[in-house]
């Protein structure tokens, strides 16, 4: 028989809420922020000294006594080994009738008589009500009552000592008795624990919300871009064991360097050269750096390069391309305009928005080098003011950046579908690698293309506005295509330094939650960048790292989240989300079991329009939390804001950290961002004076991206009833059968070619998953019935029910095999288009083979998704 004896649920102490001065004064980001309690003494602040706060309607669920798995062994501020949180023993009934006075003070000396009778009143009260297993077989205390032989008024004195040793004999077997079904019926739980009190969870929200300090992440990123820190340099280890620290001092668990050894390139000084070479009249060079974004005093620079661009010496009569698209070459080619040995001059973004796809694109028409420039039309004065006057990228800006096809390869291109950890021994080589362009390329100003774009006046086609080849480079009269036989030879020279093996660090830190402590939300963001990185990615790193102080504080408060959290800082996302991808390759498995969510932020802030990007279960958690957030500015929540513009989660391509997570340790990721105008991208103007100028001045969309942040995080790591919510996700699925099924049409599907068996398990999937989440309903009409209680039975439901849920992602995986041809990418909704890598394909194996058309391959993947979703779907109900 069960034990339905119920878990109750408690309210605890509330968090200390901070005043409006103390929450809006100048802290150093060395120090810990915790309200009104800060000013007083370190005893009152460990008390956790604070108002209590109401819990917003419907949230009963409250924190569960010491029977509950979940609950803790410990209600001590004190952190010591020898302390009752460290030891896991002592009963979280007991803190629920205890104040948190100091041990030694005199008024809880006087109160410790009156704690004792509490405690075993308490005691015995609720023995009266546990509903035990052979209950029905014990007699009631009535019944013992009146069946107790009565003594007779005068009893013999020789024979009382004997009667008063059976009576004690009887009570000492009686209690005996109870203690064993006690156990047996395992109505208090001994799990492991692990330490954490136990609040309102309502206070925990208010505390994280409240506790953010603007002028923490204002004082982080002027750090954070006092130097350039390119993935694998000095500068980049140096920001690693500056997080680091910050971990420490946050007070995480297990603070970490994990290093990997990575294929990588830099450029070599004097190396990269662009010039016209012929006809001699219109000889001239490159500048190609960008002039000095700091002057007084000048600070070293980034050099302008692509990462994991082709080494080479070219030349070739130049060829513009417009966006170096697919499209715009078979344009040219069908024009009459041969590629072929030339040099292809390209405009950044467009209907090509993947730098590497359009060096990609260049070396499958035949040339023989890249050139892609910033145009003013696309993020500079045409669009606005530009740098240092305003926003906008000037003139000799430079867009640096990876041509590395994570399409193809994602992370280090050595070594995909396993990890470069230090003295691995297995390499594929660079050469005809599937990751890397085998043409050199190099990114130029447009201060540089406009020389370039002139001297191809007269040769080849002229384009004309209609097309939408024109750019915004001033002083270009005509814009011509340039053409084999005549147009100006270009030289293109890039040498550079590869290294093989190049240490990368990843900076590591957990919060080891209480009730399932295996099972883990991450949370990251990557460090390296391409210059100083105000923006990408140091408004994503500063707010990073007062989340991580937040939590801190939570942490040393006492807090344990439910499930683990941990924070992660990559290195090397730029060259190809390659930290983050070695992380996943190094733990596939463990991810694929017990990765329950990853939460990435990439750019935090790049303007006020909030953007977030994953899968549709995502969605209720994250209207909560918008719900509760206001946009400084507009003085709305963000929920408003969001329904407003009629905003839906967008889909997640190959532009962050989640791709490993998402697409191949099938961990259900979500991005969030503030995106905006355009702003200096991966050049050197990209840095603290821009964003204090033009991007945040007062830095507080970075301060509501941290709540955004932090409140997720705790939707994700301590709901009960992990929110995520499948009936949204079944339905946008299909949604998505439906769009595959025109996309089919709009190609020419072939009568044989069918998607009933992928309709069949979409409309299975909505059954299964609206009957799946019937015990959410179920569960929560208990709670509220039972007044906040939960019985063990129920809690190891709930957390088997949790499982199942972060599961369904993991079971659409394609583990024995993968995309045809990019094995590495294993699920089967969701993974970068194949030629438009920063955007997302669903149905990405089925739409590879239609966009090859193979058909015959496209109905092979229409029938192992329908099987893979089937019964992923069907395993929610097992």
């Amino acid at each position: 028989m069960v034990d339905e004896k119920p878990n109750k649920y408690v309210r605890e102490e509330t968090l200390p809420i901070p005043t409006y001065e103390e929450a809006t004064s100048s802290r150093s980001p060395s120090h810990s922020f915790l309200g009104a309690s800060e000013v007083s003494h370190d005893a009152e602040r460990q008390g956790l000294l604070g108002r209590r706060s109401p819990a917003p309607p419907g949230d009963n669920y409250r924190p569960p006594d010491v029977e509950s798995v979940r609950s803790s062994a410990d209600f001590l501020p004190t952190t010591g080994n020898n302390s009752a949180r460290s030891s896991g023993e002592g009963s979280r009934h007991e803190m629920i009738q205890m104040d948190m006075e100091d041990p030694l003070s005199e008024q809880a000396q006087s109160q410790m008589g009156t704690r004792l009778s509490k405690r075993i009143s308490s005691i015995t009260n609720g023995l009266s009500s546990l509903n035990l297993p052979f209950r029905q077989w014990l007699p009631s205390l009535e019944y013992v009552r009146a069946h107790i032989p009565r003594m007779p008024g005068r009893f013999p004195e020789a024979l009382k000592p004997g009667w008063i040793m059976v009576v004690r004999f009887f009570a000492l077997l009686f209690v005996l008795t109870v203690a064993y079904v006690v156990f047996l019926s395992n109505i208090f739980s001994f799990r492991q624990r692990r330490g954490g009190q136990m609040y309102d969870p309502e206070s925990v929200r208010m505390f994280v919300q409240e506790h953010v300090n603007a002028t923490n992440i204002k004082l982080h990123l002027e750090h954070l871009t006092q130097f350039d820190h390119i993935a694998g340099t000095e500068g980049s280890y140096v920001l690693a064991k500056y997080v680091e620290a910050v971990f420490h001092e946050a007070g995480l668990d297990s603070p970490m360097l994990e290093r990997f050894d990575v294929y990588l390139n830099y450029p070599k000084q004097g190396g990269r050269s662009v010039a016209i070479v012929d006809p001699s009249e219109l000889a001239w060079k490159a500048k190609i750096e960008e002039e000095l974004a700091y002057k007084d005093p000048p600070r070293e620079q980034t050099m302008v390069f692509h990462g994991l661009s082709k080494s080479g010496n070219v030349t070739g009569p130049l060829i513009y391309a417009n966006y170096g698209s697919r499209e715009d070459f078979e344009w040219l080619h069908s024009n009459g305009i041969s590629v072929e040995g030339g040099i292809a001059l390209v405009r950044y973004y467009g209907s090509q928005t993947d730098r590497a796809l359009k060096v990609k694109a260049a070396e499958l028409a035949g040339a023989v080098g890249c050139i892609i420039y910033s145009d003013p039309n696309e993020d500079g004065f045409v669009k606005g003011e530009p740098y240092p006057n305003g926003r906008y990228m000037p003139a000799d800006g430079v867009q640096r950046g990876t041509v590395g096809l994570t399409s193809w390869i994602v992370g280090d291109v050595l070594s995909p579908g396993f990890a470069s950890l230090p003295g691995e021994k297995r390499r594929i080589s660079k050469e005809d690698n599937p990751g890397l362009n085998n043409i050199p390329s190099i990114p130029l100003s447009w201060r540089d293309a406009q020389k370039l774009l002139q001297s191809l006046k007269g040769h080849g086609q002229q384009l004309n506005d209609d097309l939408g080849w024109i750019g915004g480079v001033p002083d270009v009269d005509e814009w011509w295509t340039g053409n084999k036989k005549s147009s100006p030879m270009v030289n293109l020279r890039n040498e550079q330094d590869e290294v093989e093996r190049q240490p990368i660090y990843n900076v590591l830190g957990d919060i080891i939650g209480i009730e399932q402590p295996e099972k883990v939300v991450i949370v990251g963001n990557h460090r390296d960048a391409w210059g100083f990185g105000a923006v990408d990615p140091g408004s994503g790193t500063a707010v990073f790292l007062e989340v991580v102080r937040i939590f801190g504080d939570l942490k040393n408060l006492g807090w344990r989240p439910m499930r683990s959290i941990q924070f992660a800082s990559w290195d090397a996302e730029e060259y190809n989300l390659i930290g983050s991808t070695e992380h996943v390759e190094s733990r596939t498995e463990d991810l694929r079991r017990n990765g329950f969510a990853y939460i990435n932020v990439d750019v935090a802030v790049q303007g006020s329009d909030f953007h977030a990007a994953g899968p549709a279960l995502f969605g209720k958690s994250l209207l909560r939390v918008l719900g509760r957030t206001s946009d400084p500015l507009a003085n709305r929540t963000l929920r408003s804001l969001w329904d407003e513009k009629n905003r839906k989660l967008e889909g997640l391509g190959a532009g962050s950290d989640y791709v490993a997570f998402q697409d191949i340790a099938g961990m259900s990721s979500i991005d969030l961002s503030f995106s905006g105008e355009p702003f200096p991208y991966h050049s050197s103007y990209d840095n603290f004076q821009w964003m204090s100028q033009f991007g945040d001045p007062q830095f507080q969309y970075h301060r509501l991206m941290a709540q955004v942040w932090a409140l997720l995080i705790l939707e994700l790591a301590d709901r009960p009833v992990l929110p995520f919510d499948l009936e949204a996700y079944a339905r946008s699925i299909k949604d998505y059968v439906r769009d595959l099924d025109k996309y089919s049409g709009t190609r020419k599907a072939p009568a044989a070619f069918d998607l009933k068996s992928l309709n069949d398990a979409a409309d299975a999937t909505v059954q299964r998953t609206h009957k799946f989440h019937e015990w959410d309903r179920e569960w929560t009409q208990n709670i509220y019935g039972m007044g906040g209680m939960e019985s063990n039975a129920l809690t190891l439901m709930r957390m088997n029910h949790n499982s199942k849920m972060a599961n369904f992602e993991t079971d659409l995986l394609d583990v024995g095999g993968g995309l045809p041809g990019r094995e590495q990418y294993k699920h089967v909704l969701f993974a970068p288009q194949a030629w438009s890598g920063y955007d997302e394909a669903v149905f990405p194996g089925i739409r590879d083979a239609i966009d090859g058309g193979d058909w015959q391959l496209a109905q092979k993947q229409v029938e192992k998704v329908a099987m893979l979703l089937a019964r992923a779907s069907q395993r929610l109900l097992e």
